[in-house]
C-alpha cells in the first residue's frame, strides 16, 4: 500500500469503483502517511481519522451495494483551514477563531465531500491567508517536505507540504495574491488558480463581498498530478446563490485543446527582480517543450508591467487596511501575528480621490492585459524569482520583488496553472505558471499536462 499514497486522486477513485482496494484502505494508507511525516512538516493542523474511517466504511458499504456518490467515491482528501468545515475547528489561522467549530461546509467542501470525497484533515494557513509564508500563532509553522529548513510558501502552504509528501492527494487552496502558485512552486506540485467569478467563496475566510478587492481571491485545487486539477474543477465550480459573484459559464476540456493551434508568450524577468539561473532554464524548458508540440511561441511581456508600480498594494491597503481589520474583530482577534500587523500598522488611509485614481490605474492595467491576449492564447512565466527561501526571507526587503510573479493575474482574475518544470541544485523543485485567458482554464490546463507529460512534473521527496 505504500505506493497509493503517490498515486492520483484520479487513480484512486478508479481502483475504488473497481475494488482493487477499499476506501478503508485507502484512507488508513494516508492516515499512517501522515502519522510518519506531519511531525517533521506540521502541515495538517487538526484531524479526523475516526470520522474519515466511518465514512469510508460507508463509502465501501455503499459501492457494495451498486451505488456511487461521485467522482471522488471513498477517495481521501484534505483542506486548507481557511475553508469551513462542518464540526472541525476552523481557524483560518488567527486566534479568535482558535477554537471555532463550524455547523456548515463551505461550498467548496460541501461539494467534495458531496462528490464523494472524505476528509482526512486540515491544513496549516497563515493568518486570514494573508502571507507568502505559512506561519501563525495557533499552530507555528509549516515546513517544505524538500528542506524542512525552507518554507513551502503561502498561504496554502499546509496543502503543498501534505500533498508533496503523499499524505493527501487533493485540496483546496485559495488565491488572492500568489497563495496557490507560490506554494505547488516551492513544492514541485500542480495548482490551478481559476478565473474569478468561477468558484464560489462561501464559508472561507476571505470571503465574497470584499469591494475593491472581491476579485483578487479565488479558490482553486493543488494536487501531484494535473489529471487532478481537471478532475477537480467542475466539482467545486458554479453558482451557489450565495455568492453574487459566481458566472455561470461552461468549463472546457484540456483533451479537446490542439497544442498546434496556440499562441504563446514567454517571458523570464518581469523587470522587478531576474529569476536565478535555474528558474530562467525551467521557462525555457517550458517553451521548448510547447515549440516541440507545435505551438506558436514567442519571447514577448505586456508592456502594462512597465507602469504596474505598486497597484496591487495602491487598491488593497487604501483604505488603511481597514477591510483585514474587520475580519480581525468578526473572528474576535486580538492578537495578530507579527507579520500581519506590520502589514496593517504599515497602511495608512488615501483620500477619495487617490482612491479613485488607484481604480482608474486598475481599470487601465486590466484593459491593456487584455489587449495584450488578442494575440495569444497562453502566456508562460516564472511562478518566482526563486526556488523556495529558509524561512523568513520570502517576506524580506532584498525579495519581495522576487514574489510580484503572480500579482498581475490576481487583478486580472485571469486563470493560471503551475506545474513543476526544472530543480535547483539543492534539489528545490521549481515551477513554471501558464496564464490564459479568462473563462480558459482548458488552455491553462492542456499546457500544464503537456509540460508534466514532457518535463516530468511532481518527484518524490526523500523525507
Amino acid at each position: 500500500m505504500d505506493e497509493l499514497i503517490y498515486q492520483s486522486a484520479k487513480t484512486i477513485a478508479q481502483a475504488i469503483r473497481d475494488k482493487k482496494m477499499s476506501s478503508v484502505e485507502t484512507v488508513e494508507a494516508h492516515l499512517r502517511r501522515i502519522e510518519e511525516v506531519n511531525p517533521k512538516l506540521n502541515a495538517v493542523v487538526q484531524l479526523c481519522a475516526e470520522r474519515a474511517l466511518a465514512e469510508a466504511r460507508q463509502a465501501d458499504h455503499s459501492l457494495s451495494r451498486g451505488e456511487i456518490q461521485g467522482a471522488l467515491h471513498g477517495v481521501p482528501i484534505t483542506l486548507k483551514d481557511s475553508h469551513d468545515t462542518e464540526g472541525i475547528v476552523t481557524t483560518g489561522g488567527t486566534k479568535g477563531r482558535a477554537s471555532f467549530v463550524p455547523d456548515k461546509d463551505s461550498t467548496v467542501a460541501a461539494r467534495l465531500r458531496g462528490a464523494g470525497a472524505i476528509l482526512l484533515g486540515k491544513t496549516n494557513t497563515p493568518e486570514l491567508t494573508m502571507s507568502a509564508e505559512t506561519d501563525n500563532l495557533i499552530y507555528g509553522q509549516t515546513n517544505n517536505p524538500y528542506d524542512v529548513t525552507r518554507t513551502p510558501g503561502g498561504s496554502s502552504g499546509g496543502a503543498a507540504s501534505i500533498i508533496a509528501a503523499g499524505g493527501s492527494p487533493l485540496d483546496m487552496g485559495s488565491d488572492t495574491g500568489g497563495s496557490i502558485r507560490y506554494p505547488a512552486h516551492f513544492c514541485g506540485i500542480p495548482g490551478l488558480k481559476p478565473t474569478s467569478g468561477r468558484v464560489p467563496r462561501t464559508g472561507h475566510i476571505i470571503p465574497y463581498g470584499m469591494g475593491a478587492t472581491d476579485a483578487f481571491t479565488t479558490i482553486g485545487p493543488l494536487s501531484r498530478y494535473v489529471e487532478d486539477l481537471v478532475l477537480a474543477l467542475p466539482i467545486i465550480a458554479g453558482v451557489d446563490w450565495r455568492d453574487p459573484t459566481i458566472v455561470p459559464m461552461p468549463i472546457g476540456s484540456p483533451d479537446h485543446i490542439d497544442l498546434k493551434t496556440l499562441r504563446v508568450a514567454v517571458y523570464t524577468d518581469n523587470g522587478k527582480m531576474t529569476p536565478t539561473k535555474e528558474t530562467i532554464d525551467a521557462v525555457n524548458a517550458a517553451f521548448n517543450a510547447l515549440s516541440d508540440a507545435g505551438a506558436s511561441v514567442n519571447e514577448d511581456m505586456p508592456s502594462a508591467f512597465e507602469h504596474m508600480g505598486d497597484l496591487p498594494n495602491s487598491v488593497s491597503g487604501a483604505d488603511g487596511r481597514a477591510g483585514t481589520k474587520r475580519l480581525l474583530e468578526r473572528a474576535g482577534t486580538t492578537e495578530v501575528y507579527p507579520s500581519l500587523q506590520k502589514l496593517i500598522d504599515n497602511a495608512a488611509p488615501v483620500s477619495a480621490e487617490k482612491f479613485s485614481a488607484a481604480l482608474e490605474h486598475l481599470d487601465r492595467f486590466r484593459a491593456e492585459m487584455i489587449a495584450f491576449m488578442e494575440d495569444y492564447d497562453i502566456i508562460v512565466a516564472p511562478v518566482a524569482a526563486f526556488p523556495s527561501l529558509p524561512f523568513g526571507m520570502t517576506l524580506d526587503d532584498d525579495h519581495k520583488e522576487g514574489m510580484t510573479y503572480c500579482r498581475p493575474y490576481n487583478m486580472t482574475g485571469w486563470p493560471a496553472a503551475v506545474v513543476r518544470c526544472g530543480t535547483s541544485p539543492e534539489g528545490l523543485l521549481i515551477g513554471v505558471q501558464a496564464i490564459a485567458r479568462p473563462w480558459r482554464e482548458d488552455l491553462s490546463l492542456a499546457v500544464a499536462l503537456h509540460l508534466e507529460k514532457s518535463l516530468g512534473g511532481w518527484q518524490r521527496p526523500l523525507l
